[in-house]
């Protein structure tokens, strides 16, 4: 037996899925991320390497291409975006076959305002002269 069968675990548990449902926690994650994703998707207008983006809720990637025709997956350049957001503050990762996805994950805690300030530091690390297609 593990740990996590004990009372304990599952009162906390318990507690937890109690303020998740309290609080709508679900319905607020699918408001924010919605905003997440109409904002990526503007970004994917201005900037030729964002090639795709797709999620739901917070759970959100951004694939990185080379070229949109040719799909060619932008590995290096994923790397350094997340390396450049992680300076700034914005913590994600990468993901996929290739490296070339850029995966959010955020908490359900973040409002409106986070998701704006997330967004601006994206625009501007997509923005450097190093990811330039």
């Amino acid at each position: 037996s593990t740990f996590g069968g004990n009372p304990v675990s599952c009162a906390a548990g318990l507690a937890v899925l109690d303020v998740v449902q309290q609080d709508d926690l679900q319905q607020h994650a699918l408001r924010v991320g919605n905003r997440l994703l109409a904002g990526l998707e503007e970004l994917k207008g201005r900037y030729a390497i964002v090639g795709d983006v797709r999620g739901s809720g917070l759970f959100v990637g951004i694939e990185l291409v080379r070229d949109r025709e040719t799909l060619e997956p932008a590995t290096a350049e994923a790397s350094y975006i997340v390396n450049r957001l992680r300076e700034r503050g914005v913590l994600t990762g990468t993901d996929g076959p290739f490296d070339n996805v850029i995966k959010i994950r955020g908490p359900l805690v973040l409002n409106e305002d986070d998701i704006d300030l997330a967004l601006d530091i994206i625009d501007q690390t997509l923005g450097e002269d190093p990811v330039q297609v």
